[in-house]
């Protein structure tokens, strides 16, 4: 036979049912503090992030000039030695002469 809800009964089962929400929101508050140091840690991740991001920048613009400067040299490099392959080429058709 089913028992009867009575006032007591029933003032148990609300008393025992705030309690299980309140364990809930508990959990809950700790999920929210967990979420909020994710947070934090997040935001120092973005920020390292944005540093590299930078230095990595800097490092393409320093390679960038570095290859200019590497090329100027090769030209430069290259006129010489033209220049004394023509000079030699002179000296020694006038030593033939």
């Amino acid at each position: 036979m089913a028992r009867e809800w009575t006032d007591d009964r029933l003032d148990a089962l609300r008393e025992r049912v705030d309690l299980g929400f309140k364990h809930v929101d508990e959990r809950f508050e700790q999920v929210d503090r967990r979420f909020e140091q994710a947070d934090r840690r997040f935001e120092q991740v973005d920020k390292s992030l944005e540093k590299i991001d930078a230095d990595v920048r800097e490092l393409r613009s320093e390679m960038t000039e570095m290859r200019r400067v590497m090329t100027q040299g090769l030209v430069g490099l290259v006129g010489v030695m033209a220049t004394g392959f023509v000079g030699l080429a002179t000296l020694i058709v006038f030593a033939q002469l």
